[in-house]
């Protein structure tokens, strides 16, 4: 496992490059770059077919910098500097724990006042260059596909967020017992939580932006199931904890051409070891790995004692095979919003039988079920019902329209 990329680097390469990139989120940043790159294209497609629309937004060229402008200014700035000047001079501490770092007080006093000071200075500067005498009050078209940026950062921001929340709630003890680390510990997100409260946030943000809703979500299922699976790819190769279910068993015969981990894995050298879980070292979940003290590996010489399924890499392939049955029938999909509740099915589907096989905490009532489990059975119900609903709206909508005309 690779908790870091400059582990990844050093097994690859065998140069050591001490980056403060952990894996789960350089995968997590490629899978919305991805996404991004896809809804981009899905959006320019519905406009070019008259499905979506552009608007207008009204602009006002030429005026001073506002009070709101010049305080962000300062703030973003003192930010960086504060932190960045804190960073270069304790490089080897922001390597070893970027996200204790980043979250912590410390900081370069010095740095925060130069930065924001000169970040005051380029923006006042450059907006001196624009600035009129009267300024003018004009209309820009915007295209749907050039707000993709922004819904991908309102989708990430409050995703994270949503996730956090959710993960609390399916650990509640854990949260109660260090309700601020948690809170601000980087690990421990559920995917489910950051989808729903992700999903409002861009929804609220295209109304405002009068974008069809419908043609929208259609545009952002084939991305977020992608985006899921390349996100799982970070969980596998960071070991974060997303495994599978102990796995004893002898690797079946019609796997044998694939390698061994494909069927159960000791997930060595894996994040958790160092970052939360040392007490399973204690309770024997993990084992010390032999001759990996004092490597580049160390502290994270440890794996687990039985082998379990890679559920990870399960979840890659099969939303590598949903992403590319959307993507296939998006185009000979006539109904707005059904492609979307496609996607929900789908996505239900997935999680709800690999929970099956999947370690995760339980609800004791229902003889016990997973929170995953719970929205899943949720999820599908809604996509089926939002199927129903689509179709005969759409029916509806045309028999009304047919009606006019006769």
């Amino acid at each position: 496992m690779y908790p870091t990329i400059s582990h990844l680097i050093y097994d690859l390469f065998g140069i050591q490059i001490p980056l403060p990139i952990q894996t789960f989120g350089f995968w997590v940043a490629v899978s919305f770059i991805v996404s991004a790159l896809i809804i981009s294209k899905e959006l320019k497609r519905k406009e070019f077919e008259g499905k979506i629309k552009s608007i207008k937004i009204k602009l006002t060229r030429g005026k001073k910098l506002s009070n709101l402008e010049i305080f962000s200014g300062l703030l973003f700035g003192f930010l960086i500097g504060f932190k960045g000047f804190e960073a270069l001079g304790h490089y080897s501490e922001l390597v070893a724990n970027p996200q204790e770092f980043i979250l912590s007080s410390r900081g370069s006093l010095l740095g925060g006042i130069f930065f924001s000071l000169l970040s005051l200075y380029l923006r006042w500067n450059e907006n001196k260059k624009q600035r009129l005498e009267n300024p003018k009050e004009e209309e820009k078209i915007v295209h749907p596909y050039q707000l993709t940026g922004n819904m991908i950062l309102i989708a990430a921001i409050s995703g994270i967020l949503g996730a956090k929340i959710f993960h609390n709630l399916e650990n509640i003890d854990d949260f109660l017992a260090d309700p601020i680390g948690q809170l601000f510990a980087f690990s421990g997100l559920t995917f489910y939580g950051g989808l729903i409260s992700g999903a409002l946030a861009v929804i609220v943000y295209a109304r405002k932006h009068k974008i069809e809703i419908k043609h929208l979500i259609d545009s952002f299922s084939p991305a977020l199931i992608l985006a899921y699976g390349i996100g799982r790819i970070g969980c596998h190769m960071s070991g974060d904890g997303d495994w599978g279910i102990e796995n004893l068993k002898s690797k079946p015969e019609w796997l044998s051409i694939f390698p061994d981990w494909i069927w159960s894995y000791n997930y060595p050298n894996n994040v958790l070891t160092y970052n939360k879980y040392q007490e399973s070292v204690l309770n024997g979940k993990m084992t010390e790995i032999s001759d990996c003290a004092g490597t580049f590996f160390d502290p994270y010489c440890y794996q687990l004692t039985n082998p379990v399924f890679p559920t990870p890499i399960y979840e890659f392939i099969m939303s590598l095979l949903i992403f590319a049955f959307l993507w296939k029938i998006r185009k000979k999909i006539n109904i707005p919003g059904c492609l979307f509740f496609l996607y929900l099915i789908f996505n239900g589907l997935e999680r709800f039988f690999i929970e099956k096989i999947r370690v995760n905490n339980e609800y004791s009532f229902l003889g016990g079920v997973t929170q995953a489990e719970i929205i899943s059975v949720i999820l599908i119900t809604l996509g089926i019902a939002g199927i129903f609903f689509v179709y005969f709206n759409n029916k509806s909508k045309n028999i009304n329209e047919n009606s006019k005309y006769e």
